[in-house]
């Protein structure tokens, strides 16, 4: 991993060099990097522990979310560069979203294949980023242009101690969003004559939906092994952990295909849980 500078001897090293990593195509390559090295076989997990935040560069301009501009229609091209960065400024969180899971809860007796899991996700956050800041070239346009918002990093601050409410929030909540807003953004897309912008949409949609059911199978394990019905528990850490709400409509039938069925989010919707945070 020379991007980092550092030669991970396991894979929490790796992630948390690649967490302290500023510059975002360097934290992109070495994301991509560890991950070979681990689908390769030649590191232990180790337990390596990040500090609360990951490193950022000194562009973009990071504004509280009430402070951001409001994003312009995509029919003109400031408002596709607008759309696109904001997309890029998310997935650059989510690269370090992957790594944190997997540094901060490793000394949990966790099976190889939740690492597997995280670590495909990391790899595959990282070609996003990749995809949408080539995208940005082509409009002549760069990361870090525009102001991006501050708070993405809020949910992984409150979960830090709880790998279950982690995985309630991150991919069964902030994921999960994804799944439902994409396919209309990547459609207006083609609609204003874009189809490249859409098409790279729609393969972050594709990956997204087995991120969603990674989260799903690694929080349904938890729960089993800590004596817990996965849709209480859903219900109960939401509320407690996500400041926010929940938004429809939903795409039913990709987290359907996630194997996350409305059984689980619904009832936060009905008022039978308080949705706001406490």
């Amino acid at each position: 991993m020379a991007e980092t500078g550092i030669l991970p001897t396991s894979l929490t090293s790796g992630a948390v060099a690649i967490l302290a990593t500023a510059d975002p195509a360097a934290k992109a390559s070495a994301s991509r990097r560890l991950a070979e090295m681990w689908e390769a076989g030649g590191l232990d997990v180790g337990d390596s522990v990040p500090t609360p935040r990951p490193a950022r560069p000194k562009r973009p301009e990071l504004l509280p979310p009430k402070e951001m501009p409001k994003r312009r229609a995509f029919g003109s091209l400031a408002g596709r560069i607008a759309l696109l960065h904001a997309l890029a400024h998310i997935e650059l969180n989510a690269i370090d979203l992957a790594w944190d899971i997997i540094a901060r809860f490793s000394r949990e007796a966790l099976p190889r294949g939740f690492f597997d899991d995280w670590v495909g996700v990391a790899a595959e956050e990282a070609v996003h980023f990749d995809l949408l800041v080539q995208r940005l070239a082509d409009f002549g346009a760069c990361y870090g242009d525009l102001p991006a918002p501050d708070g993405l990093w809020e949910s992984a601050a409150a979960t830090a101690d709880d790998l279950l409410a982690r995985l309630a929030v991150v991919p069964l909540v902030l994921e999960a969003r994804g799944l439902d807003v994409t396919p209309e953004m990547a459609a207006t897309l083609d609609r204003v004559g874009d189809p490249q912008s859409a098409a790279v949409l729609r393969q972050i949609y594709r990956d997204e939906i087995d991120h969603v059911a990674a989260g799903v199978r690694w929080f349904d394990q938890l729960c089993g092994a800590r004596g817990l019905v996965p849709e209480e528990a859903f219900q109960q850490l939401v509320p407690r952990y996500f400041k926010g709400e929940l938004k429809p409509p939903f795409n039913h039938e990709a987290r359907a295909a996630a194997g996350f069925p409305a059984r689980y989010y619904e009832p936060l919707l009905r008022g039978g849980v308080p949705l706001l945070h406490g």
